[in-house]
């Protein structure tokens, strides 16, 4: 298009708003209108309460119990764009998820509001109701109209779901940013940046200080993150459900080896085996799928997985699928892409393998002792630095570099052993450290186990025959009154039931 012609088309007389959306003209006439609205049954979906409504108002009471006489606001967030007018998956705020218990991708644009009272807090959920079908929104807006995203619930039947009293989202401006001149507001930020800006903007309204509600609003999202470290008997079921579509995904990328040593991009093969258990027995993937061959399994956040895989690489596969409730499994297996390890890389799964079984025992000592959760770390750390030792790569001996002052085994393991999981992949992040890496292990608790060893192609203080070796092992572990279960015991663990899934697989 040359100038002249662009500036002709800017110019004629169609509206902006069509020229820029034209995929989304329709007729505007007053029959079609009448038309459109008329013949609709709207009869509402009778509603139960949601399976975790008790749980989730037990977590909403201990929230109010924390802050009382304050109001509390936790958005779900909003849509994000993708590309021009399509927009990435809905995905709520996991303190909102948390709190009032709503699953896959409910509810774009809404606010939980915990309205300070005498003996505690009026919780209403502000979101966008069902529209009437004689409404511009029912068959136009792409937004929220049902011809576009399907049916929404109304402000009656949510109520019924999720036991909140909810209300239109429209007045929800006026509930979170009134009286701030008497009463105290934190909010859950960068959930919702339009939320955000007007909670901001009130509080300067009456001269808050600043430094002050940040610290109020930090102080918020430490604690619901806080309240996520023990898990309810609720979210524990829906983590085993994640861990069991996970396993299924696992299989699927068992199955896909021998294709995927034949694409050009190997990783893609099974990076899409694992997500097709994941989306379809699943809401999908908890997080972006590692599917690392060779040398990139070194590379500890690889997810491009544009990779070939060659006949004889180890295959590190780092994958979670989360389920509807948006709780997410988190598994790690290294795989010979042909059934078979080598000498070599034998030796160094075997090492990361007695890492994970000193982490797991030093986990299930809690029910002599307290143990720390930094405590499962150095017991994985323990057995790393000796088998290095043993390896000869060490420049130092093993106790030397176990010391606060040496470390150099952690060359070859930068990571952390262990990190919290659920609704989010890396749980409770804004926790503080007394209660997340100085805690002692409580029964609800879980976490991962995922020590490994990573030998870079351009690693020059290693012997060449481990370069462009990389090998994870992860499972995900609950801690019990009588010591720690691992969730994921049913997946394949030693090199020997590796290689016969495998070899089950290729029938």
């Amino acid at each position: 298009m040359t100038k002249d012609t662009a500036s002709s088309t800017a110019s004629n007389d169609q509206p902006l708003s069509d020229r820029v959306n034209n995929r989304s003209r329709r007729p505007a006439t007053k029959a079609f209108r009448e038309f459109v609205a008329s013949g609709w049954d709207r009869t509402p979906v009778p509603a139960q309460p949601m399976e975790v409504a008790p749980y989730a108002l037990q977590r909403r009471e201990a929230l109010s119990r924390a802050f009382p006489g304050e109001r509390l606001v936790i958005p779900a967030g909003g849509l994000k764009v993708r590309s021009n007018d399509t927009d990435y998956r809905f995905r709520a705020h996991s303190a909102f998820v948390h709190m009032t218990g709503l699953e896959m991708d409910s509810e774009p644009d809404s606010v939980l509001v915990f309205e300070p009272t005498e003996d505690g807090h009026d919780v209403t959920f502000y979101f966008r109701p069902r529209a009437g079908a004689d409404t511009e929104e029912y068959f136009s807006d792409s937004r929220y109209g049902e011809f576009w995203v399907g049916p929404r619930e109304d402000l009656e039947t949510m109520a019924t779901k999720t036991g909140i009293a909810c209300d239109n989202i429209a007045v929800a401006s006026d509930a979170f940013t009134k009286d701030l001149g008497s009463i105290s507001v934190r909010v859950v930020r960068g959930a919702d940046t339009t939320i955000d800006a007007q909670i901001d903007q009130a509080r300067a309204q009456v001269g808050a200080d600043s430094d002050v509600s940040t610290v109020g609003d930090d102080e918020l999202a430490q604690t619901l993150s806080e309240m996520r470290l023990i898990k309810d008997d609720f979210e524990i079921g829906q983590i085993r459900h994640a861990v069991d579509v996970t396993r299924a995904g696992f299989d699927h990328v068992v199955q896909s080896l021998p294709r995927a040593i034949e694409h050009a991009r190997g990783e893609r093969v099974i990076e899409t085996a694992f997500e097709l258990a994941a989306r379809t027995d699943g809401n999908g993937v908890g997080y972006d799928t590692i599917a690392a061959s060779g040398n990139h399994a070194c590379t500890l956040h690889w997810i491009k997985n544009t990779g070939q895989v060659r006949d004889g690489d180890l295959v590190l596969v780092d994958a979670g699928a989360e389920v509807d409730t948006l709780y997410t499994a988190d598994i790690t297996r290294t795989l010979p892409a042909n059934g078979t390890f080598t000498e070599v890389q034998a030796k160094i799964y075997d090492a990361v393998l007695e890492a994970c079984e000193a982490a797991f025992a030093k986990a299930g000592e809690h029910v002599q002792r307290p143990v720390k959760f930094s405590e499962v770390h150095d017991a994985a750390m323990h057995v790393i630095a000796h088998k290095l030792e043993e390896f000869g790569v060490l420049p130092v001996s093993a106790e030397e570099a176990l010391s606060p002052e040496g470390q150099q085994h952690r060359r070859w393991m930068v990571h952390g052993t262990s990190h919290h999981l659920g609704l989010d992949v890396h749980d409770c992040a804004q926790a503080r450290a007394e209660m997340y890496t100085d805690a002692h292990l409580e029964p609800g608790m879980v976490f991962t186990i995922e020590p490994g060893l990573y030998f870079k192609d351009e690693d020059l203080l290693i012997p060449e025959e481990f370069r462009g070796i990389g090998v994870r092992i992860e499972d995900d572990i609950l801690v019990t009154e009588d010591g720690v279960e691992n969730l994921s015991a049913n997946f394949p663990r030693t090199r020997a039931e590796i290689e016969e899934w495998i070899r089950g697989a290729r029938g």
